[in-house]
């Protein structure tokens, strides 16, 4: 018989460092969760991916058990990584903050691909380039 769940959650974490500070324990902690366990085994998990950021999709049951599974990357900071920039354009289609070239894009498009809602790499493209439009990269030829 398959257990009940509770809840589920989506956490977006410091890849091989997430701790039981907010917002990892306020999250889990009103759940009762044991906080320690899913910050040692996420961290197992996501070790050779340090210094990006890796989402969480957890589930809690009822019995205080949980699972989780991780995504890819952000988008946005898969972008900023390839332009090399700190942070993305407060005014987008104002002012610019980098640019990446098309092969990046389709880098990032083959990356994402499990976690975005096509089967064509073209379509996946698009919807990158369109999250760098938003952030104030532009794409180069």
């Amino acid at each position: 018989m398959a257990k009940k769940i509770k809840t589920s959650l989506k956490l977006n974490l410091p890849a091989g460092a997430a701790t039981p500070a907010p917002p990892v324990g306020p999250a889990l902690g009103q759940h009762g969760v044991s906080i320690m366990d899913f910050c040692r085994a996420y961290n197992e998990k996501t070790a050779d991916q340090k210094g990006s950021v890796v989402p969480a999709v957890i589930t809690i049951y009822i019995d205080k058990s949980f699972t989780f599974i991780t995504k890819t990357p952000p988008t946005p900071s898969l972008l900023k990584q390839a332009a090399g920039v700190e942070k993305g354009s407060s005014e987008p289609h104002k002012n610019k903050v980098g640019s990446v070239t098309h092969s990046q894009i389709r880098e990032i498009a083959e990356k994402k691909m499990a976690d975005l809602n096509t089967k064509s790499i073209e379509a996946a493209e698009k919807i990158i380039e369109g999250t760098a439009k938003s952030i104030g990269i532009t794409v180069k030829d």
